[in-house]
């Protein structure tokens, strides 16, 4: 057995049937040429239903104390671990399009893992047109964050369209060949607070903060915001509106998704003297924008976006979360897309200033001590009354060439990250091979029409590349005039 760190448990502490706490996406792959769908998928099923030992944590399940997830959890290996449970055939309704795709993820995305075993599924989807198949894996945050579920998906991936891996990527064969191919030996294990209770926490806190002057010195900046001193740095809390976005969620979940050329966003951060996560963050502060007024929500204050930065040390792929955070102000009361731009560029340097200097510990332990209240406000039931953040927006780095599984491409990665009490909007995106893959997981009841989200951002950038020079001004159809937006769940073929 080995002891889950704190940190990670909040995952479990926060998770109701209305907040399910587990991360997911979609992987959209192509058939090689002249391969049966049938007996491509079928063997491919075969290889996921690997019956021997399993790379952490993917074979080990929760065991809890007589406190549940208030006391000591651990990890234990599982020695009556059901494949046919975890690894799962679906087909889609024909025609079979992404639409389809979208409303059978939503759905499965809204459904709570089961706690007496791994807790992890996958979903091999076959029946896509354009002989397209799909998986959709969802694993708990407890165990797994955004950049270790990368690694995971790399693993089973190759550049070569003529290489063929044999081993589940879910067994440590893989696990061991995919470090290997990386160049890398075993990293050693991140210092975490593996605790007991959290008086060792708070012991530990206290003996840092003590000793290090960088934190020290950030935690005073993070203070005098509250006092107006902190100049273009966005902090949690501090006029943070209320909208729909900041209500009790529902345990039904809505996701859409859509890819833009990396090369496209990158020339509007370049145009603006930013960087391509200014754009980034532009592009989906003018979609948010636009959603708010077409909602009648759009309020005086800005919002402000959650935006997770990695602290994975070179050579970690066993750590379940390794992240902290930084808060951008999305300037969303701002009509004009320049001034607005700047807003975003100027709350970002801010808070990458304030990181500045630090090592990674440092991070960890500012981040457990800014953002500590947020999750202690989540367990409470208080986040969707006093909202720390309006929305999260994160943005994780894939692999930047083709990738191929057993000889199938890779069109894109989608990814599926959690809204809960108080956080009802959830943006996260992949950087994979030429495009940015955005996956958009909502509220279905909180947030009413998500899938609009999609054209906002497609109209936020056009708007973007238009001040900055970079095209004309596109002619409006009678249908902008008046103010419609078509609806759209379409994905980068």
């Amino acid at each position: 057995m080995r002891r889950m760190a704190i940190t990670d448990a909040f995952f479990l502490m926060n998770e109701t049937r209305q907040t399910p706490m587990h991360v997911g996406g979609i992987n959209l792959f192509t058939l090689p040429e002249g391969t049966d769908e049938q007996e491509f998928l079928q063997h491919l099923g075969e290889v996921l239903r690997y019956d021997g030992e399993l790379r952490r944590p993917l074979g080990e399940r929760l065991k809890l104390g007589p406190l549940g997830v208030a006391g000591p959890i651990h990890w234990e290996r599982d020695d009556q671990l059901d494949m046919e449970y975890h690894v799962r055939h679906s087909a889609l309704p024909k025609p079979g399009r992404y639409r389809e795709l979208f409303a059978l993820v939503s759905r499965l995305h809204s459904t709570l893992l089961d706690r007496n075993r791994p807790m992890w599924e996958m979903h091999l989807i076959e029946g896509l047109q354009k002989r397209q198949f799909a998986t959709y894996m969802k694993a708990h945050h407890c165990a797994i964050d955004g950049v270790g579920a990368m690694h995971l998906t790399n693993s089973m991936l190759s550049s070569s369209p003529r290489t063929r891996i044999r081993q589940s990527p879910f067994s440590i064969e893989a696990y061991e060949a995919y470090r290997k191919r990386l160049g890398r030996t075993r990293a050693r294990p991140r210092p975490t607070p593996d605790t007991r209770d959290l008086r060792v926490v708070a012991d530990a806190i206290k003996e840092q903060l003590g000793t290090s002057v960088n934190v020290a010195s950030a935690l005073g900046r993070y203070a005098g915001v509250w006092f107006g001193r902190g100049g273009d740095l966005a902090v949690p809390w501090r006029n943070v509106p209320h909208t729909h976005f900041n209500t009790a969620v529902s345990g039904s979940r809505r996701f859409v998704a859509q890819s833009w050329p990396f090369a496209r966003v990158r020339a509007v951060g370049k145009a603006f003297d930013g960087t391509l996560n200014d754009a980034v963050l532009a592009v989906c502060a003018g979609a948010l924008r636009r959603h708010l007024i077409a909602e009648g929500d759009l309020p005086a204050h800005s919002l402000k976006a959650m935006a997770p930065i990695s602290l994975r040390a070179e050579g970690d792929l066993d750590s379940a979360n390794a992240v902290g955070f930084l808060t951008a102000d999305l300037a969303t009361n701002i009509a004009d897309p320049d001034k607005r731009f700047a807003a975003i560029r100027h709350s970002m340097q801010a808070g990458k200033q304030q990181l500045a200097g630090m090592t990674p510990r440092e991070i960890e332990l500012y981040t457990v001590v800014t953002q500590g209240p947020m999750l202690l406000s989540t367990v409470l039931g208080l986040a969707s009354r006093f909202p720390a953040f309006s929305t999260v927006v994160s943005n994780v780095p894939g692999p930047r060439e083709t990738m191929y599984w057993n000889g199938a491409r890779l069109d894109g990665i989608y990814p599926a990250s959690i809204p809960f009490h108080g956080f009802a909007l959830n943006i996260t995106l992949v950087s994979y091979g030429g495009n940015l893959d955005f996956g958009i997981a909502a509220c279905r009841r909180s947030v009413p029409r998500v899938q609009r989200l999609i054209d906002y951002m497609e109209e936020a950038l056009v708007e973007l590349e238009v001040t900055a020079g970079l095209r004309k001004a596109p002619r409006k159809t009678g249908a902008a005039r008046r103010g419609r937006t078509r609806t759209a769940t379409r994905v980068r073929p």
